[in-house]
C-alpha cells in the first residue's frame, strides 16, 4: 500500500474503477486492510462512495 496519502488516493480510486466492484473486494484483493485505507483518505479529507465506488472529498 502506498505511504503517501495522495498516491493512495489515486491508486485506490484507479483500482475500483478499473478492477473492482467495492472497497471491500479491492482490499479483499490486494490484501489491504480497509479501516486502514479509510482511515489514511479520511486524514486528507476523503470518503469512500460505494454508489459511485470511489473515495470523493467530503461534503
Amino acid at each position: 500500500m502506498p505511504k503517501d496519502p495522495n498516491i493512495l488516493l489515486s491508486y485506490v480510486n484507479t483500482g475500483l474503477r478499473d478492477n473492482y466492484d467495492s472497497l471491500e473486494e479491492l482490499c479483499r484483493s490486494l490484501d489491504l486492510d480497509e479501516h486502514d485505507v479509510r482511515k489514511s483518505l479520511s486524514d486528507i479529507g476523503y470518503e469512500y462512495d460505494p454508489g459511485l465506488n470511489k473515495f470523493i472529498p467530503k461534503a
